[in-house]
């Protein structure tokens, strides 16, 4: 495995992010910043031995400094929506800054996603891990307590990635932490609707016009939103989708939650995670205004989120599994990305 640690830029104020170039020997590289804990990038070759880059990002900081869709970041306190930015905890009223209509989003306009993370590297002969450390301020983006915030990120040379989040409070708080990397098989050659889609989940959350759960579950089968099928039966992605999954109870980093495959390309991500939903995002609003890797313009439906999460506004919803983290107590989910190559799948 081969490790670069470079200068990715200067933050105002002079402090720097770092960039983390992890290259294993059969051709995948991932690239990360402890500016927001982002996936910069990741590249690995199709079936026909081609390397080309799979994800939605910038090759320089000065892009993720101004505003983006969450491209690659850690999406933190609260990955996802918390409706109308309030919540409540021991009778106590917090409220949260308003960034997505009338709602909160994923932390806050200066969540965790813009927070320069402290860094430590080890390398061993077959994984290379960062660990990213934060702590956030009681009352940072309005969330209660002093948060102490880990994600390890973990290379194995297996072609694995591997994400573990844990965190610690002095005051009772909610946290909801993933990574919202935005993926395209193709190279960015097609679109998500060219892509297979695999969710072990017989239900997804039922949404108001602003995107948040109705607290009702809807049945997948017999619907657009029915992907129980894998393996040579998966499906092509059929319809535009901003949707949590409620993952089905054997969820493990055993069995996958979620398979997504390019047939052409023959590339393949089997999703693993211990949370209780994924949020499935085929990029409905990228619009084509913002540049990345390659000069690639983004356009709409050009890559695809499979957020690995508790579900949207949990903090307002008992009968939804708690995010609620108390002093003493320790948050902790793990998330696997197994990258493969499969040869004849046209």
């Amino acid at each position: 495995m081969i490790l670069k640690n470079t200068l990715f830029g200067n933050l105002p104020g002079g402090r720097q992010a770092r960039l983390f170039t992890v290259e294993t020997s059969s051709g995948l590289t991932i690239c990360i910043t402890n500016y927001g804990g982002i996936i910069t990038s990741i590249k690995m070759p199709d079936q026909f031995g081609n390397s080309e880059e799979i994800t939605a990002g910038f090759p320089n900081l000065e892009d993720y400094l101004n505003d983006h869709p969450y491209f690659g970041v850690i999406a933190g306190r609260f990955a996802n929506r918390i409706a109308k930015g309030k919540f409540e905890i021991n009778g106590k009223k917090y409220s949260l800054p308003i960034n997505n209509g009338p709602n909160h989003l994923h932390g806050g306009s200066q969540g965790f996603h813009t927070r320069l993370w402290n860094y430590e590297i080890t390398e061993k002969p077959d994984h290379v891990s960062i660990r990213l450390t934060y702590s956030s301020p009681h009352l940072e983006m309005g969330y209660p307590g002093n948060l102490k915030a880990v994600v390890e990120y973990t290379v194995l040379e297996n072609n694995v990635l591997q994400i573990s989040s844990e965190a610690e409070t002095d005051l009772p708080t909610h946290v909801n932490l993933t990574n919202h990397a935005y993926f395209n098989l193709s190279g960015f050659k097609d679109d998500v609707f060219a892509h297979k889609l695999f969710v072990n989940a017989d239900h997804y959350l039922e949404l108001d016009e602003t995107q948040i759960p109705t607290g009702k579950n809807l049945v997948c089968e017999g619907t657009a939103f029915d992907y129980r099928a894998s393996n040579e039966k998966m499906s092509l992605i059929r319809e535009p989708m901003d949707h949590c999954f409620v993952l089905n109870k054997n969820r493990s980093l055993q069995q996958p939650a979620a398979i997504l495959f390019h047939p052409q390309s023959g590339r393949q991500i089997k999703l693993f995670c211990t949370q209780p939903g994924i949020q499935v995002y085929t990029g409905n609003f990228l619009d084509g205004s913002l540049t990345g890797h390659n000069g690639i313009s983004y356009g709409q439906h050009q890559a695809i989120c499979l957020e690995t999460q508790h579900f949207p506004d949990t903090p307002n919803r008992p009968s939804f599994p708690s995010t609620l983290l108390n002093p003493g107590e320790i948050y902790r989910h793990s998330s696997k990305f197994v990258f493969e190559t499969l040869k004849g799948k046209i």
